[in-house]
């Protein structure tokens, strides 16, 4: 596989650059809603790229955001102060990109930093072109009902930049030492891994330290193919959490190939990620860790203005093969030809923007199937039928105030759903879900709204209901937890008779209200309480957590614990 990886750049490098290269924004979700926004707002797909693959290149990012700014706004589809000030931090944050100077300083730094809004320091010619940050995440807050003080410290830097106007590059490097809210320590420690990077190490007696490196290249293989290659995380949907692959799960080394033609858009993902050692949830060794590898293709189409669809087959092996490396074959019919027992996913998704500021969005990921168990009532709520669903309401501008938006959103996947009876096999990357936090075994009800009153002042307010079965030990297997073995089941049910939120019954509800304040490009101070609520059977009373936190950030994607 590292011999693929190797060649794949090397070949794609003598290839001609058709346009200029741009590194992908990391993913943020606040980030990605100013650009998702516009598209719902003008009620049309979004042409110059598809939004269900993420994270979205810079390059391609302004783009799209000429043509609104050239077209969308002349027809009167956004005109409030605060969506100009948007789209103006949206073409700054990205200003090599432009059609004209943007993102300008008045007050340069001792001449030759923060010479442009969204730069510490750049520099730019006709070869070379690079963008250098710092980045900082200090925060700290109080949990009632505990003593120990819980905080945040990270620092870094991020870089980026292209070569020849045809490579285009990105690195990332933090380190941190932090102290969770307790519910976040419990989910860390019952799985062995921080969720979203994985290895860690102790600091001093609650706390946990890490490094966060995330790196790729990007480069056009023709006019109508992107390629890239990196170590990061990758998400597919339009929803807050997604059911097919999300960036809950620490990077992973990958190789992607986009290919854009006419109202298609074909992704193919091959990665390298890192497998389980199953019941093993202690901290992690400086050993060698086993891998397996996963490959991902989606094909979406848009169909007319304003339905977009996309199907897309995903496999996880506990070996390499070539095979795979196929971008255009069937993955099912390669594993019935290999005769192996490599684990398969197919599914759709899709988003309907029906009316101007509105959309409809969903997911459904199939794992396994048996027809007549599915439909026969003899096999009602079978073990072996295994699938899960988003489904997803956006509505931009509520009751036509500005800036207002409200996003509603429903999840379930049912028991022993990305789990596999091989080792090595289930959706997972380094203990940690490739999809939804939870795992399977569940549903969900989520409720965000986001108002921007001021330019620089944004509210988000986040709630969310689970209703889950867990494990009552590490012997019996009710289908929630992915670093269990399928066949290990002790539950006393059989093959049918599964239903979600069996074992035992978990309820959670929770609320998050954050408020963010710009004080200056990408520098924010931050203030929020998060209350969270859970009952589950044989629990006396309510586990109830009340947390505030006061944090400032640069250059860094806010940090939410809500799961």
């Amino acid at each position: 596989m590292k011999k693929f990886f190797l060649l794949a750049i090397l070949s794609c490098l003598f290839f001609e650059g058709a346009l200029a290269q741009g590194a992908y924004v990391p993913f943020n979700r606040d980030y990605y809603h100013l650009i998702e926004r516009y598209e719902i707002l003008n009620g049309e797909m979004n042409p110059v790229f598809h939004t269900g693959v993420k994270p979205f290149r810079r390059d391609r990012i302004v783009s799209y955001l000429e043509d609104y700014l050239g077209d969308t706004l002349s027809k009167g589809g956004a005109g409030s102060v605060v969506d100009g000030f948007n789209l103006e931090f949206l073409r700054n944050d990205n200003w090599e990109f432009g059609v004209g100077e943007a993102g300008e300083s008045k007050k340069p730094l001792l001449g030759k930093l923060y010479r442009k809004q969204s730069d510490f320091f750049h520099y730019r010619d006709s070869v070379f072109d690079v963008h250098v940050n710092p980045v900082l995440y200090l925060s700290g807050g109080r949990e009632q009902g505990h003593d120990a003080f819980r905080f945040r410290n990270t620092r870094g830097i991020e870089i980026r930049g292209s070569i020849d106007r045809k490579i285009g590059f990105y690195t990332y490097l933090t380190t941190t030492q932090t102290v969770f809210p307790s519910w976040v320590k419990t989910y860390a420690a019952h799985n062995g891994a921080v969720p979203g990077e994985g290895f860690w190490k102790e600091y001093e007696s609650e706390g946990y330290g890490y490094f966060s490196a995330m790196g790729h290249l990007t480069f056009n293989i023709s006019k109508s193919i992107e390629a890239q290659f990196g170590h990061d995380r990758n998400f597919i949907g339009e929803g807050y959490r997604s059911m097919v692959l999300s960036d809950f799960s620490n990077p992973y080394v990958f190789f992607k190939l986009n290919t854009k033609i006419w109202k298609f858009n074909l992704t193919n993902l091959w990665s390298q990620m890192t497998a389980d050692v199953i019941y093993n949830r202690g901290r992690p060794t400086d050993g060698r860790y086993p891998q397996k590898w996963f490959s991902h293709h989606r094909l979406g189409i848009n169909l007319g203005r304003k339905l977009n669809i996309g199907v897309f087959e995903s496999v996880m092996a506990n070996r390499f093969d070539w095979n795979y490396l196929n971008p255009i074959i069937f993955y099912r019919w390669v594993e019935h030809q290999l005769g192996t027992p490599d684990k398969v996913m197919l599914g759709f998704d899709g988003k309907w923007n029906f009316t101007p500021g509105m959309q409809l969005y969903g997911q459904f990921a199939l794992d396994e199937f048996v027809f007549n168990e599915f439909f026969g009532k003899d096999g009602e709520n079978s073990r072996r039928n295994k699938h899960a669903i988003q489904l997803g309401y956006k509505y931009i501008n509520v009751f036509k105030i500005s800036n207002l938006d409200l996003q509603l959103e429903y999840n379930q996947a049912r028991p022993y759903t990305y789990q596999e009876k091989f080792e090595y096999q289930a959706f997972d990357n380094y203990r940690t879900p490739l999809t939804h936090p939870r795992g399977a075994n569940f549903r969900e009800f989520v409720t965000i709204v986001r108002y921007q009153p001021l330019p620089r002042l944004s509210l988000n307010a986040t709630a969310f209901y689970q209703l889950f079965g867990a494990d009552p030990s590490e012997e019996v297997n009710f289908g929630g937890d992915l670093l269990k073995n399928r066949l290990v089941t002790n539950t006393g049910l059989g093959l049918f008779g599964h239903v979600i939120g069996q074992g035992v019954e978990n309820k959670v509800a929770m609320g998050t209200l954050n408020a963010s304040y710009m004080l200056k490009h990408n520098l924010y101070l931050d203030l929020s309480h998060s209350y969270r609520r859970r009952t589950a059977q044989g629990l006396d009373s309510p586990d109830v957590n009340n947390f505030t936190q006061l944090g400032v950030r640069l250059n860094i994607v806010r940090q939410d614990f809500n799961y």
